[in-house]
C-alpha cells in the first residue's frame, strides 16, 4: 500500500461585513471545487507545504492558524491511501492569481455558497468544522 500526503487550507478573508468569505479553486485535474494544497516535498513541515502550495496556486500571502487542523484520507486509486492536512489561513489580501497549470478558476465566497459549490463532502465537512473555529476566536 502506498502512502501519499499533502498539505493544504481553508483561506479566509474578513469582509467590510465582518463576515469571512472563503478562497475556493477549481482544479484543472477534474474540475472539482476545492482549497488550495499539494504534496509534502523532501523535508518540508506540514505548514511549509500549506504555504508553498497557497502561494503557488493562488498568488497569496497567508496567515497559517496552527490550532485548526483536520485529516482527511481517501484512496485516489487502487493500492493508495492519501492524508490530507487542512490549516485554516487568512490571506493578506484578495488579489488571488491562479496558477494556470493547475488551477482554472479561483473565487471568494460566502460560507453558505461556498459549501454549495464544494463538490465533495469531505471538503464539505472541512469548510464547517474551519467556519466554526473562525466563529469560536
Amino acid at each position: 500500500m502506498k502512502h501519499e500526503k499533502s498539505c493544504g487550507a481553508v483561506v479566509y478573508y474578513i469582509n467590510t461585513l465582518q463576515k469571512p468569505e472563503y478562497l475556493l479553486i477549481q482544479h484543472q485535474n477534474g474540475g472539482h471545487w476545492s482549497f488550495p494544497k499539494g504534496h509534502v516535498e523532501k523535508d518540508e513541515t506540514e505548514i511549509e507545504t500549506a504555504m508553498r502550495e497557497i502561494y503557488e496556486e493562488t498568488s497569496l500571502d497567508v496567515s497559517i492558524d496552527e490550532r485548526f487542523r483536520e485529516v482527511t484520507t481517501y484512496s485516489p486509486g487502487a493500492g493508495i491511501i492519501k492524508d490530507v492536512i487542512y490549516f485554516i489561513a487568512e490571506a493578506k489580501n484578495q488579489k488571488a492569481r491562479r496558477q494556470e497549470i493547475e488551477v482554472i478558476e479561483t473565487q471568494w465566497l460566502s460560507f453558505e455558497k461556498a459549501l454549495d459549490k464544494l463538490n465533495y463532502e469531505s471538503d464539505k465537512k472541512i469548510l464547517t468544522a474551519a467556519h466554526q473555529f473562525l466563529n469560536h476566536y
